[in-house]
């Protein structure tokens, strides 16, 4: 297993941070897509990625554009273009797995909800963490006149409870970029309720980057959900006191879903003996 090569994921604007490169690795025909979140890079989701790659299966987390490099980088693309990324890196594991999951940390987790919206069944399971499904702050509602104004606001990364954790996300947010979030969150909540695939919610108790607005929006679509709270972590939990309750949790509901197809491969290569 190997990091993917840096020019993927992403335009060539600006020199990727180390650790921002986008992780893949080849196992099993079980796939998994892992998915971070705005201002963020994979290095958020490194270590959840590449424990389920240790678990045999085969994982992408691609690196969005105009993410992992420069907050001013990140102002010259929008949702559309982080979308197309995830759709893109999906694909490719549809090509070569017999099942897809798709997972992610706060946008990336509303990146995998528009995911499962769009490809129906072909997404077997989500697993997400600290969903932001919602505009939690005034900043993002005034996203859309502010930037007309100003290029950017203070950042919102670093919020992790574990000491000397770092995401390295961007110290400033991209007013442009973020502008685009609020058409994201309004689409993928209209079809939230059209999410069939099974699903896995972790919350942090507390979470200083997402507020209630978006597990509000998340229960009035799906109120059965299962949600599994995180007692000692912040927003970034993939990097925080609790992740190894995430990775093993995640790696036992992919395990639990994808039993059926891997019985059948199984009792398929018993009646050919």
């Amino acid at each position: 297993m190997s990091p993917a090569s840096s020019a993927a994921g992403g335009g060539a604007a600006a020199s990727v941070q180390p650790g921002a490169e986008p992780f893949s690795a080849d196992g099993g025909p079980v796939g998994v897509l892992v998915c971070h979140g705005f201002t963020g890079s994979p290095r958020t989701v490194r270590p959840w990625a590449q424990h389920l790659a240790a678990a045999g299966l085969t994982v992408r987390a691609p690196r969005l554009p105009g993410h992992g490099t420069t907050w001013q980088d990140c102002n010259t693309t929008g949702w559309p273009d982080w979308y197309g990324e995830v759709e893109r890196a999906f694909s490719e594991l549809s090509g070569r797995c017999e099942q897809v999951f798709v997972v992610g940390l706060s946008m990336g987790a509303c990146l995998a909800f528009r995911l499962a919206q769009t490809k129906g069944s072909a997404v077997s399971g989500l697993v997400v963490v600290n969903p932001s499904l919602a505009p939690d702050t005034r900043m993002f509602l005034l996203a859309p006149v502010l930037k007309h104004v100003v290029p950017s606001l203070p950042g919102i990364a670093g919020d992790i409870k574990k000491p000397g954790a770092d995401e390295g996300g961007y110290l400033k947010v991209p007013v442009r970029a973020a502008a685009t979030l609020p058409a994201l969150w309004k689409l993928t909540a209209r079809h939230l309720s059209e999410v069939t695939a099974p699903l896995l919610v972790y919350k942090s108790a507390v979470d200083h980057v997402v507020g209630p607005a978006s597990m509000r929006v998340l229960r009035a679509a799906l109120p059965g959900v299962e949600v599994r709270p995180l007692n000692d972590s912040y927003h970034v939990a993939t990097l925080d006191n609790d992740a190894a309750e995430i990775f093993e949790g995640t790696q036992a509901f992919i395990a639990l879903h994808s039993a059926p197809v891997q019985g059948q491969r199984d009792n398929a290569a018993e009646k050919r003996v």
